[in-house]
């Protein structure tokens, strides 16, 4: 693309201010601009201004209960190392988000979580992979979503690491795809003079990416049919669940999630419902008060809070291609060229278009409710201190044995 088909380009859509400083580049970065102009999805941005779709019926969903898989779990288990062994499970770790919250520099799953030695999050959560592996004998395939902003140092760590003795073959790394950033007006910011404003497209992207990224290929040469997807936030994460994915597949669903019991109303997570009798995932902050704190027999009628923890059925997910997913329009403070200088903003001026994988479960159709114990399963890292924090994973995974 050259400068007058950029021009005419952006004429058609409003976005013509984004060459405002071409004149004053150099003819790399004159290139860097056209292509990132090239390369945008403009077509996103119809979101804006849209109206939030009104809320359906919601209504509770059944789970199985921890003790329903305790009951059943040699069942579970067997059918789920059935598929394991024969390889046709992977999983995908969206390890896309830096360790800023945390006080720290670099992609957060490499936030050390050690005490009085470096133990990284990725190590610990490969630790928690090589129980499966020790379980069938073999190493499924595991997909890395990172971002631009932290994929190369996240490639050097895990080969500093030795890949953590997992077979190098069997781990693909793929960056996430992106979505233009705007003002409240739809007008798409300049990152900088000669780079438009992209941010990560959502967690929903996460299976689009990866199609688009061409590893796709691996799934159906090896004839992968289901995807465990799952989060670097959370440190005891079970990745590959045997018992999890053989009640999934037993149950017939298109999907499930593992889930925990909310330690209150108000505690921030998503909860797993149905809506107008399809799954869906409510943010805690969706959810009006009176459903919210709906009780029955003195517990929460809606008490599954999501884990980030899904499995997926691949012939399912790839419904989801087909340009149907919602993008989801988010108030951020977003840096931004500015009369042309780069400001970094205190308060939020603008949106970033997000896909988000609740919006995946919904078209999935049917989804296994899977309540896991929260001591267990569930340390996420989100906060330097208090809930949800460096100093409540670490407690949790002394508890668990791990020697930090």
């Amino acid at each position: 693309m050259n400068y007058e088909r950029a021009k005419a380009y952006l004429s058609k859509r409003g976005q013509q201010h984004l060459l405002d400083y071409y004149d004053e580049l150099s003819a790399t970065d004159k290139e860097t601009l056209l292509n990132d102009i090239e390369n945008t999805n403009f077509s996103v941005l119809a979101h804006v201004g849209q109206k939030p779709k009104k809320l359906g019926k919601i209504t509770p969903v059944n789970a199985v209960t921890s003790s329903d898989i305790k009951r059943r779990y040699s069942q579970f288990e067997s059918v789920g190392l059935d598929f394991l062994s024969e390889g046709k499970v992977a999983a995908v770790l969206l390890a896309g988000g830096q360790g800023s919250r945390l006080g720290f520099k670099g992609p957060k799953g490499m936030f050390n979580i050690g005490v009085n030695r470096f133990l990284s999050i990725f190590e610990q959560q490969m630790n928690n992979i090589a129980e499966v592996n020790a379980k069938t004998g073999r190493h499924f395939h595991l997909f890395i979503m990172t971002s631009r902003a932290n994929n190369d140092e996240t490639i050097k760590f895990f080969k500093e690491n030795d890949y953590f003795g997992y077979p190098r073959d069997r781990i693909h790394f793929y960056i996430q795809d992106v979505a233009p950033t705007c003002d409240y007006s739809g007008k798409v910011f300049l990152d900088e003079k000669h780079r438009v404003s992209l941010a990560p497209n959502g967690n929903g992207g996460w299976y689009s990416s990866l199609v688009n990224s061409g590893l796709a290929r691996i799934m159906e040469r090896d004839g992968i049919e289901w995807l465990n997807v799952y989060s670097v936030d959370n440190v005891l994460q079970r990745i590959c669940d045997p018992a999890f994915i053989g009640a999934t597949i037993i149950k017939r669903c298109g999907c499930g999630a593992k889930v925990v019991k909310k330690v209150c109303a108000d505690e921030k997570v998503g909860v797993l419902c149905n809506e107008d009798g399809k799954p869906a995932i409510m943010e805690y902050y969706e959810m009006p008060e009176d459903l919210k704190n709906k009780t029955k027999k003195g517990e929460l009628v809606y008490c599954y809070g999501v884990t980030l923890n899904y499995l997926f059925n691949v012939h399912e997910l790839n419904s989801t291609l087909s340009g149907r997913l919602p993008y989801h329009v988010a108030d951020k403070a977003i840096p931004h060229i500015e009369n042309g200088v780069r400001v970094t903003p205190e308060k939020p001026c603008g949106y970033k278009l997000e896909t988000l994988v609740v919006d995946m479960v919904k078209m999935m159709g049917s989804c296994l409710a899977y309540e896991v114990e929260r001591d267990r399963e569930f340390a996420p890292v989100k906060n330097a201190t208090g809930t949800d924090s460096v100093e409540t994973a670490r407690a949790l995974l002394e508890q668990n044995g791990v020697i930090l």
